[in-house]
């Protein structure tokens, strides 16, 4: 294991300091975590330190002799990108939905590679990868994948493996699986350091950095950092007016009816037996385990499941099949997930990203009218990202991404929300404001809401349904 010593580390880019004369001390025989609010510069942190972007200062790694070395550093990012069996990356949104074009990708067991055989198992084992092995890459849950991507990691025999958020998209039981990871990875001599958002740490990390704006904001053992009195930031607490626009109306009682709805995938089955009725007006928030087909049941509602013209399903009071448009449902519909921001051009500018949103498109490409343009600065304000307005996605936090996609979501005020993981990657602040926010639409509209979490925390207090998904079948309808 290695010492780190990271001396006036400063990172320029984009006209802005992202890390600003950066010091820390790392002790081989400690682990720490990097925590922050998002776009605090945790990732660069991450970045500088495996050596994938420019940086002034110094970063030096000293081996138990006390000689520098350059060790073998691996990061785990927070977005997974795999291959398909052409070895590129040519994959489209819907793609994970449709049966013969998902078998243009190798299993998970092939995605790990060619490890030793009692190395893989070792791997497979401690990071519960057994019950997916033999599902196509596309088809693994946002949960299962972060799990495989650190197995692969593993494989490598990085000498420090940097995991950046990856608690992000896990569910209870698959963060108790981490944990335990974790501390068998730690167990094993291997160093590790973990860059969070969010103060649920677990019990092996011994010291906490956290970072504002790009600088050290404090550097503290973990039982220092437990042990203080960490008051609300007063910004959780304001009483904010949000001017909305009028909430479309789609003119139907029934906004969902599934009927005995069935889905799988060669001999994979993914749903079974799927009965449920949403009407106008409720809130449901859906739950089920990673992989449990959470994803798969909201495709069928948001018109990117072909699976769904071989089922009974209604959608605004119309049977699938019967004449409509994927348009003519899409324009309903304000839909949000982490494989939607995955697949979105992050070329595009935080203007023209938010307001592709008013044409179901990924992308904008055509001209915005003035009214439309008025409506998108509105919604970017409401936000609070009119400042961020003309930067391009790649330029931001995954965290400020996600609160772009948030925004394209709603710009449309559409009758019906589907928010799948909606504040994933989003920190203390952004994620109180956004549950406000639509907490606010549904208490002055008839907004029809569809919302998955995997943190009770992250639920808005609207919520008056629930069901819950466990594998593939519905076991609570309340």
């Amino acid at each position: 294991m290695f010492q780190i010593n990271i001396t006036d580390l400063t990172v320029f880019l984009g006209g802005q300091y992202l890390l600003d004369r950066i010091h820390l001390k790392i002790q081989a025989e400690e682990v720490w975590a990097i925590l922050g609010n998002s776009g605090s510069g945790k990732t660069t942190l991450a970045k500088a330190l495996s050596k994938q972007i420019f940086y002034r200062g110094e970063i030096e790694f000293q081996n138990s002799t006390g000689n520098s070395i350059e060790p073998r550093i691996l990061l785990v990012e927070q977005q997974h990108h795999f291959r398909n069996k052409s070895n590129v990356s040519q994959f489209y949104y819907q793609q994970r939905f449709n049966s013969s074009d998902a078998e243009d990708t190798h299993d998970a067991l092939t995605e790990l590679g060619d490890a030793k055989q009692e190395e893989l198992q070792t791997w497979i084992k401690i990071f519960g990868l057994r019950e997916f092995l033999h599902k196509p890459m596309i088809q693994l849950s946002n949960g299962e994948n972060k799990r495989l991507q650190l197995a692969k990691a593993m494989k490598g025999d990085p000498d420090i493996l940097i995991l950046d958020n990856p608690y992000i998209g896990l569910d209870k039981e698959g963060r108790k699986k981490l944990d335990h990871a974790l501390s068998e990875l730690r167990s094993l001599g291997k160093q590790f350091i973990l860059i969070s958002a969010v103060d649920e740490l677990p019990d092996i990390i011994t010291h906490v950095a956290v970072l504002e704006k790009g600088q050290t904001q404090m550097v503290l053992s973990h039982q220092e950092f437990k042990n203080m009195n960490r008051h609300e930031d007063p910004l959780l607490l304001e009483n904010t007016a949000f001017n909305f626009p009028n909430i479309k109306e789609s003119g139907v009682t029934e906004i969902v009816e599934m009927k005995n709805v069935n889905i799988q995938y060669n001999e994979l089955s993914i749903l079974e037996n799927i009965n449920w009725k949403i009407t106008k007006g409720e809130r449901w928030c859906v739950t089920g385990h990673n992989g449990s087909g959470k994803s798969t049941l909201l495709s069928l509602i948001s018109a990117d499941n072909p699976q769904a013209y071989a089922n009974d399903i209604y959608l605004f009071g119309k049977k699938r099949g019967s004449g409509e448009s994927i348009w003519d449902i899409k324009k309903n519909i304000g839909y949000v997930s982490p494989e939607l921001h995955l697949f979105f051009e992050k070329s595009e500018t935080v203007f023209n990203a938010v307001a592709s949103g008013l044409y179901d498109t990924i992308g904008l490409f055509r001209h915005v009218p003035e009214a439309d343009r008025k409506t998108v600065e509105n919604w970017l304000q409401i936000i609070g990202i009119d400042n961020l307005q003309e930067k391009r996605l790649h330029q931001l936090s995954l965290g400020e991404q996600r609160t772009v996609m948030l925004t394209r979501a709603l710009v449309k005020s559409p009758p019906l929300l589907i928010l799948d993981e909606p504040c994933q990657g989003l920190d203390k602040i952004q994620t109180q404001r956004f549950k406000k926010i639509v907490d606010a639409i549904c208490s002055s509209s008839n907004t029809t809401l569809i919302y998955v979490s995997h943190y009770e925390q992250d639920v808005p207090s609207c919520i008056n349904r629930h069901l819950v998904l466990e594998k593939g079948k519905i076991t609570k309808l309340i």
